[in-house]
């Protein structure tokens, strides 16, 4: 019997946003939520206590690289994931598909329209290298870690999620890039199509055969890049797909997307699809992105950004972005963020972690990753909130407005608003 469901509560006037309970056998998440990223089984920097603590109701890890290091059947031994890395919370796992791109094309999940000059299937980002080729059956890439070759397909996606014992896991997908032909979206569309019945398939084998294991709900992830045709199909055929009895318990809206017109193309999949499962939006975390998807329909997202930025020493603020490295902060004995409740800005300055970041100290990403991460939850709440409160409106108008309002350099005053980091 599946532990899994969702439950829709309060919805928007436009019928596709909403709020609602993700039931899962390790608790509920309360949608909209940030999922914070947790690739190899950590968030970086951070201890699982510290996720927890920063309001994060679940993470995601990656199942390309589990496989690799330290391998699903050992996660599987060690009791799954939550247990190896003492997560008592709900955990979702991607299936691998993502890597299709990274390792083939080495492009960004959204990518601004002006940068796709032109359409080609060989397209290769700058400085990368092609370590992924996809045929109709699956995908051989090579591994990042020691150069060798491996081979993923529906099924042995489907086998490492079970071993990692995620309580949310997503069908094998081809994600596409923007730079791709109409011909050739149209062409992966379909094998994605076929992957999804394979994962079905096997995913009712796996979980027959895994007696005893808690059920893990399956995600179909839908394609179609910027063609609203394509996304729409998508969405109708995964919708109703069924193998053998067996159905998606949610949807992942993926592949490539155009930045400008994400909250419309995550319209076309919401218009199509069940109202009564959830939709996970894979890989965005910028404010206006957030706004955009969650009125379009998107329940859950998750993103390494606000962790991989804050190594960096880039710092998300009511006020917008900055680096923390500037000269400006060497002397800012404040919070990163006035009025923030995290830990860090409860008991340290700008200044102390200046320090850090200077003296390339680990500290300094781990305080700097529990504000950014504590931002980001934080945000997506408030939506959910502003949502059932009936007013999103205004708190969408008020947070953008002051977020990407021009800002002023901070000179010498260390306490003046800061500027905005352009640089990661």
């Amino acid at each position: 019997m599946s532990d899994f469901g969702y439950t829709p509560r309060t919805v928007l006037d436009n019928g596709l946003g909403r709020t609602g309970t993700i039931h899962t056998p390790h608790g509920e998440i309360q949608t909209p939520a940030f999922i914070a990223v947790g690739t190899k089984a950590t968030v970086k920097a951070v201890l699982p206590e510290s996720v927890r603590e920063f309001g994060a109701q679940a993470v995601l890890a990656n199942a390309y690289h589990l496989y690799l290091q330290p391998g699903s059947d050992l996660v599987d031994e060690a009791g799954g994931l939550g247990r190896f890395m003492n997560w008592d919370g709900p955990t979702f796992t991607d299936s691998g598909g993502f890597q299709v791109m990274s390792l083939g094309a080495g492009f960004k999940k959204v990518i601004e329209m002006d940068s796709v000059k032109a359409a080609s299937d060989d397209a290769v980002a700058p400085g990368k290298e092609r370590l992924a080729h996809v045929d109709d059956d699956g995908v051989t890439f090579k591994s990042h870690l020691n150069g060798d070759l491996h081979r993923f397909t529906p099924e042995v996606s489907m086998r490492v999620q079970h071993e990692l014992g995620a309580d949310i896991m997503f069908a094998f997908d081809e994600l596409t890039t923007l730079h791709n032909s109409r011909g050739y979206q149209e062409e992966s569309l379909e094998r994605t199509r076929l992957w999804a019945e394979r994962c079905l398939a096997e995913h009712r084998r796996l979980t027959q055969e895994r007696v005893g294991k808690p059920y893990q709900a399956l995600f179909g992830v839908l394609q179609g890049a910027q063609y609203e045709d394509l996304r729409r199909k998508a969405a109708r055929d995964l919708g109703s797909m069924e193998v053998d009895g067996q159905r998606f318990d949610g949807f992942g809206y993926g592949g490539a997307l155009e930045k400008e017109n994400l909250g419309t193309i995550c319209s076309w999949m919401s218009e199509e699809l069940p109202f009564d499962k959830p939709r996970h939006l894979l890989g965005i975390s910028e404010p206006d992105d957030f706004f955009a998807a969650v009125e379009a329909g998107a329940d859950t997202f998750d993103c390494v950004n606000p962790s991989r930025v804050a190594r960096n020493s880039a710092i998300y603020t009511a006020d917008g972005r900055y680096n923390l490295s500037t000269a400006a902060n060497r002397r800012a004995f404040v919070p990163l963020e006035d009025g923030c409740d995290c830990y860090t800005c409860a008991h340290y300055t700008r200044a102390y972690l200046h320090h850090l970041f200077k003296a390339k100290e680990m500290l300094a990403s781990t305080l700097a990753t529990i504000h950014n991460e504590r931002f980001t939850v934080r945000l997506v709440d408030q939506i959910r909130t502003s949502i059932e409160d009936g007013a999103l409106e205004d708190f969408r108008t008020d947070f953008l407005g002051r977020f990407y309002a021009p800002k002023v350099p901070a000179g010498g005053n260390a306490s003046s608003s800061p500027s905005v980091d352009t640089k990661n």
